[in-house]
């Protein structure tokens, strides 16, 4: 029988479904943005749950297709941003309902997890780390949402994982996306302003960030960037600035995390990690994997490995 697994989730920024058949193969990964009006910086909740009442049947549809021929057996959904108690974000639930309501007809089962859980399975699925899904390592989550460190350890089914440093202040793609709007570019801003950088032929101010372990603060790029704008007017400039600020804090951050984890593996998860030049910085570093830019920003496509593994260990939903 040609059976597949399906991943729902519902972020602030993105509504996505996916598929894997049986041998842990992702064959379909349906992403649609969810729409920011011009010159603003994000979603409201409440506009974030109708976008995604208004995707869902169209993705689902698209996914139909895909599937043609093959049988799902079990669903997985992101119900919550981690796996931490009081996590919780109102647009989740719309991808839980679509779950449930796919599910239902042929009783298959669902299986829940947050959505971190589907951005480190999918950048272990994309980098070639799954010998990590038995093992301690160390995750980064950065994105426009969540700048997190993380220790991570296997459960039967997903991961543990407790949160040792991140951003006390604004978001790594929190602050990347106020400056670009700053500029005019549209949210979100991270891959013009990334297209932007590596037209720069000037000289880049030396950035100094503000990390202390694992710990960093991210406020003062917005402030910095801003005066470096009202000076130049050089969106190329400005943007390479802020590339080399948030290179600089993660390299930062990846030295604090090795004080404390040694010889631990690291891997990059999250939107803001899909961009290259932070990937070619952070990747002189050994037993260093990241995700391909389909598989960091956010994605279903961990949540249907996910319940893959669920299905296959016998778990109870």
């Amino acid at each position: 029988m040609n059976r597949c697994f399906i991943g729902i989730d519902t972020s602030n920024y993105t509504t996505s479904c996916a598929a894997c058949d049986e041998r842990g193969t992702v064959i379909a990964n349906i992403r649609v943005p969810l729409p920011v009006k011009e010159g603003e910086r994000g979603l409201r909740q409440s506009d974030a749950v109708f976008a995604h009442v208004r995707n869902l049947p169209l993705a689902m549809a698209e996914l139909r297709g895909v599937l043609r021929g093959r049988q799902a057996v079990a669903v997985g959904v992101s119900e919550r941003p981690r796996r931490a108690e009081g996590s919780y974000m109102p647009c989740f639930l719309a991808g839980v309902a679509a779950a449930e309501s796919f599910a239902a007809p042929a009783a298959l089962p669902v299986f829940r997890f947050a959505h971190q859980e589907g951005h480190i399975r999918a950048a272990l699925y994309s980098a070639g780390a799954e010998r990590l899904l038995d093992r301690p390592f160390v995750a980064f989550h950065v994105s426009g949402g969540t700048t997190e460190v993380l220790s991570v350890s296997p459960r039967p089914v997903g991961f543990n994982a407790e949160t040792v440093g991140g951003s006390a202040d604004l978001h790594a793609g929190q602050a990347i996306d106020r400056v670009g709007v700053m500029m005019g570019l549209s949210f979100p801003c991270g891959k013009e302003m990334e297209r932007l950088s590596a037209q720069n032929t000037g000289k880049i101010p030396s950035p100094r960030v503000s990390v202390e372990g694992t710990t960093c603060h991210f406020s003062g790029l917005e402030n910095l960037a801003a005066k470096l704008w009202s000076e130049t007017r050089d969106p190329a400039l400005v943007s390479a600035f802020v590339m080399e600020f948030t290179a600089k804090t993660l390299e930062r951050m990846t030295a604090g995390a090795d004080e404390r984890f040694p010889d631990a593996p690291i891997v990059y998860a999250g939107g803001v990690m899909s961009n290259r030049l932070l990937q070619s910085r952070l990747s002189r570093r050994a037993n260093t994997y990241f995700a391909e830019p389909a598989f960091s920003a956010d994605n279903a496509a961990g949540i249907a490995l996910l319940c893959k593994r669920a299905y296959e260990k016998g778990e109870t939903p």
